[in-house]
């Protein structure tokens, strides 16, 4: 699902960015999508590994992997975005609405996945 999502809202963001001809490029934005839907589906699986041992920690593992998310944004794409020593509007947008989009898909399934399991105690 995160990667469906996803999918549809890469195709919409680049249709966005190609008619106001943006200066960042399919490639930026591929990386972006792409890091951020790897992160998810990690974050989710890791979520299932742990649903046994972990169960009434999962939200703060959930949390804590929401922060890694952010760190992985400064290793890996901020020193390209802030090459030129300045974060654009449209580099910030690269990389806030995957991340965004990731995000509200992954809650909405794990809130799903931690609510059935509320109900089968």
């Amino acid at each position: 699902m995160v990667i469906l999502v996803a999918a549809v809202s890469f195709a919409v963001h680049y249709v966005i960015n190609f008619f106001l001809e943006s200066v960042v490029t399919l490639n930026q934005l591929l990386y972006s999508y792409s890091i951020n839907m790897l992160l998810a589906c990690g974050v989710i699986s890791i979520i299932f590994l742990l649903k046994k041992k972990l169960k009434d920690q999962l939200g703060f593992v959930f949390m804590l992997a929401s922060m890694l998310k952010f760190v992985f944004f400064f290793i890996l794409l901020y020193p390209e975005y802030n090459a030129d020593g300045l974060l654009s509007r449209m580099e910030f947008l690269t990389f806030f609405i995957p991340y965004a989009i990731c995000l509200i898909t992954e809650s909405v399934i794990l809130s799903k996945f931690l609510n059935s399991l509320d109900n089968y105690k």
